[in-house]
């Protein structure tokens, strides 16, 4: 595949690449009260954790949140808004704050964004949507911009978790199950997708290690290039976290799945966080991948935490499922009731403590009977 093939089918990819990816991220938040559960915690009857993602800011919550607690659901993941926490507090339910994280168009500054291998900055020149626009680990900047909002976020009386998704590079490789979609070959990191090679990004990677990356014929061939990269959002979130701890609150994260997929895809190396969990995105269509693929997934995340923190497994639901064999858009796809059994045990038996529905919204009543039974069977 010719580099000047992907840059011509690189306008064909939509906004709803970002709305994978996302899912890849909103699909997973509220987190950690799942252990009151094992301590007869009276909010919820199940036996196992169960979070969602509702978006935003439902408006409304109170109906919402009595469906979610009737289906056994745990903690949910909202925007930053303290009336929806207030409202979720109220229905015992663990209040988890979706933020948006590194891919941020916000910011007037275009220095502060990830520059690719082509010298284009995602501020001006975003691969893949035109919203794509990431900030760069690197700059301090960027860490004190992020910092001031998460401990600000922190304050509010009844959110539990800070929740971060998109805190990682843009896809350096989409999932395979969306190349046909938007018509590209991505079986290797192509420039226009690769980041950060900002001045100061280089010059980093060079007193680090000696390495002049921009000397190089294949930078994406250099081991060492990919682990400081790694290394850079690591550094970020541990920062972040220790100041969102020190507020006396908890820090969860959307990943992708792996962590070998999502050090591949995204640079994450989210093993190494200090996270009080971890979500991965583990929507098995995106993948190609039927629902069998949860054990052995969530097997890999919960050994690379070694027991360290919980791991809650992201499901992708089918919102269309009856018709699901007539939808060519992945982002129609995603698990039928007739999966769900498969889906949540198989994830409990790879290891993880618990699951969460990518999205409420999404689920039809026999998606919710068919998790009330799988649920139900584990005790």
């Amino acid at each position: 595949m010719k580099t000047v093939n992907f840059l011509a089918n690189l306008a064909k990819a939509s906004l709803s690449i970002t709305e994978t990816v996302r899912k890849v991220v909103n699909g997973q938040l509220s987190i950690l009260v799942i252990f009151c559960m094992f301590v007869s915690c009276s909010q919820s009857s199940a036996p196992v954790p169960i979070y969602a993602w509702t978006g935003a800011n439902p408006e409304n919550a109170d109906e919402l949140f009595t469906q979610l607690k009737s289906h056994g659901v745990t903690g949910v993941c909202c925007g930053d808004n303290a009336e929806v926490a207030r409202i979720a507090h109220a229905h015992g339910l663990e209040y988890h704050v979706w933020t948006g994280s590194m891919c941020d168009g916000s910011r007037g500054d275009s220095t502060l964004y990830a520059v690719n291998r082509n010298g284009q900055s995602a501020y001006s020149k975003p691969a893949f949507v035109d919203h794509y626009k990431f900030l760069c680990p690197q700059k301090e900047e960027v860490f004190q911009y992020l910092n001031e909002r998460y401990t600000a976020i922190a304050d509010i009386p009844d959110v539990d978790f800070i929740h971060l998704d998109f805190i990682r590079f843009p896809d350096v490789i989409l999932a395979r199950g969306l190349w046909d979609k938007y018509g590209l070959v991505m079986d290797e990191e192509y420039a226009p997708a690769d980041y950060c090679y900002c001045n100061q990004c280089v010059a980093a990677f060079k007193t680090a290690s000696g390495i002049d990356i921009q000397s190089l014929e294949d930078p994406s061939q250099c081991p060492e290039w990919k682990q400081f990269r790694y290394d850079q959002i690591t550094t970020l979130v541990n920062r972040l976290a220790a100041n969102i701890h020190a507020k006396g609150k908890k820090i969860s994260a959307a990943v992708f799945p792996g962590p070998t997929l999502a050090k591949k895809l995204v640079r994450q190396e989210w093993n190494k966080w200090d996270l009080d969990a971890v979500f991965p995105m583990n929507y098995n269509d995106f993948y190609l991948e039927g629902a069998g693929w949860l054990e052995s997934i969530c097997r890999e995340e919960a050994a690379a935490v070694n027991g360290r923190i919980p791991v809650y497994s992201g499901l992708f639901i089918c919102p269309d499922w009856k018709h699901k064999a007539e939808k060519e858009d992945p982002e129609d796809h995603g698990l039928l009731p007739s999966e769900m059994e498969e889906a949540v045990l198989g994830s409990l038996r790879g290891g993880a403590s618990g699951i969460c529905l990518f999205t409420p919204g999404r689920m039809s009543e026999e998606h919710w009977q068919a998790l009330d039974k799988a649920v139900q069977s584990i005790k």
